[in-house]
């Protein structure tokens, strides 16, 4: 199954599919077709009758960078995430809504599905590892939305699900990162391990996962959701989604694009990032 796809690889044991996030020379960055592979990869193992549990890594030094900046920031004019002012509110939402609903295939999938995170899950990244049911990190992975200090707003928007507000604020209002032991702590991701036991320890969850009839799995998931559903969760997304778009059209945001041409997109964030 995995020759199909250009950014990941899949494959099954027993019950258990995993799928792999693989740019490993890009630290898995995001880009297309890498939202769509992950729906398609995600929704043909939700309708294999022999999976029951799904769990989505990374290859390489981590989980995922989030959208890869040369291609998005660093090269010089427009590109599918910036266009030439005048900017049209409607053109990015219909191209980042598609990518928002290509990650939340995860939440939607009637098969659990679990985020084996190591190395960072920041930015983008940290949007698909949050669709999840269930986020089990090394204990010194990284988390956090930098560019929540210019140039985007989270479009899955789970923070808020997972930590509440004030929580939430706290972490998108500075932009930074915090390990694995602290995500667990707050309540971000389910717990952190050592990083030698991390996939040991998510085997170890999915096969327990996996004695589980598909029947009781689903509804367990589904009743659950609607209750996220029910607070409010499409119509974050759809804000947090529409306001992406724009702060990437910010004069902020367009300043930051044009310092990633200038100087490259790791001088640009080190200099967006730091105190």
């Amino acid at each position: 199954m995995s020759e199909v796809y250009r950014t990941l690889r899949v494959r099954h044991t027993g019950a258990v599919a995993r799928i792999t996030l693989h740019r490993p020379d890009r630290y898995n960055a995001i880009v297309d077709p890498m939202p769509s592979e992950l729906r398609h990869a995600v929704e043909a193992a939700d309708a294999d009758p022999a999976i029951r549990v799904i769990v989505l890594d990374g290859a390489g030094r981590g989980f995922c960078a989030g959208y890869d900046l040369e291609v998005y920031a660093a090269t010089p004019g427009p590109n599918p995430g910036v266009q030439e002012l005048p900017f049209d509110a409607t053109v990015d939402l219909r191209m980042m809504g598609r990518n928002t609903d290509d990650f939340m295939s995860l939440w939607r999938s009637h098969t659990p599905t679990i985020a084996q995170v190591h190395g960072a899950a920041v930015a983008g990244g940290s949007d698909i590892a949050l669709c999840c049911d269930l986020v089990i990190a090394a204990e010194d992975a990284r988390f956090g939305y930098p560019p929540a200090r210019a140039w985007g707003v989270p479009t899955t928007m789970m923070w808020i699900q997972r930590l509440g507000p004030e929580r939430a604020k706290r972490l998108l209002f500075t932009g930074e990162l915090i390990d694995g032991r602290e995500a667990a702590r707050m309540g971000l991701i389910l717990e952190s391990v050592p990083p030698d036991r991390l996939a040991a320890h998510v085997d170890r969850l999915a096969e327990r996962i996996a004695t589980v009839p598909a029947n009781q799995l689903a509804m367990m998931k589904l009743v659950v959701n609607q209750a996220m559903d029910a607070r409010g969760l499409a119509t974050t997304q759809l804000l947090a989604t529409l306001f992406d778009g724009m702060a990437r059209h910010t004069p902020e945001g367009l300043a930051f694009k044009a310092r990633a041409e200038a100087v490259g997109w790791q001088q640009a964030v080190a200099e967006r990032d730091g105190s």
